[in-house]
């Protein structure tokens, strides 16, 4: 890599906010929980909870943050930190959803759904959602991983998945390229999947 006008990683922005939170400035905290919620989030939901036990995962995950700030040594460690502390929560309230719960059957009109979708539009969105992740679930282990945490960072911080997923940095572009396509070719051969 040559020096000069390199583009900031997102875990060195993720460290450079979280440093200059316990700096004194609280107003990057709310920085740091915009850019990285995506990937949390899709972290969270590839452990199979719903969105109301992502959002409280999430929330636990970035409280657990703001209490144990001063225990992070590397500031840039954050994002490894949080992805860890995400499927760590998220793992430990799938086990209690195991049991099938009677508010997931209900249907309320003061949930925080755009009001304009249907009840038909969410059920076929969150069956074509289904679809889709059954056919990642089959996929190998280190495709699942890297597909789970790439899939919603506009520019992947490589260096980071790297140490965080255990793989060889020049290994993430490809891998991730033939995981994909592993994923195309399952997805058409699916009679039952249909691209919307």
């Amino acid at each position: 890599m040559t020096g000069g006008t390199t583009e900031e990683s997102l875990a060195a922005r993720a460290g450079r906010l979280f440093a200059e939170y316990r700096s004194g400035d609280p107003d990057k905290m709310a920085d740091l929980v915009q850019i990285l919620t995506p990937i949390l989030w899709h972290t969270a939901r590839a452990t199979r909870l719903d969105a109301a036990a992502a959002e409280d995962v999430l929330q636990t995950v970035w409280l657990s943050l703001v209490r144990k700030a001063d225990t992070i040594l590397e500031p840039v460690a954050v994002l490894q930190w949080l992805v860890i502390s995400t499927k760590r929560e998220s793992w430990r309230v799938a086990r209690g959803q195991a049991k099938t719960r009677p508010e997931d059957m209900e249907v309320t009109g003061t949930a925080d759904h755009e009001a304009t979708e249907t009840v038909e539009d969410e059920v076929l969105r969150s069956d074509t959602q289904r679809r889709l992740w059954a056919h990642i679930e089959q996929l190998p282990e280190r495709c699942r991983a890297l597909l789970r945490v790439i899939a919603f960072s506009d520019r992947p911080d490589y260096a980071e998945l790297a140490k965080a997923l255990g793989m060889p940095q020049g290994s993430i572009g490809p891998t991730r390229g033939r995981c994909l396509a592993k994923l195309r070719v399952a997805l058409a051969q699916d009679p039952t999947w249909e691209l919307r």
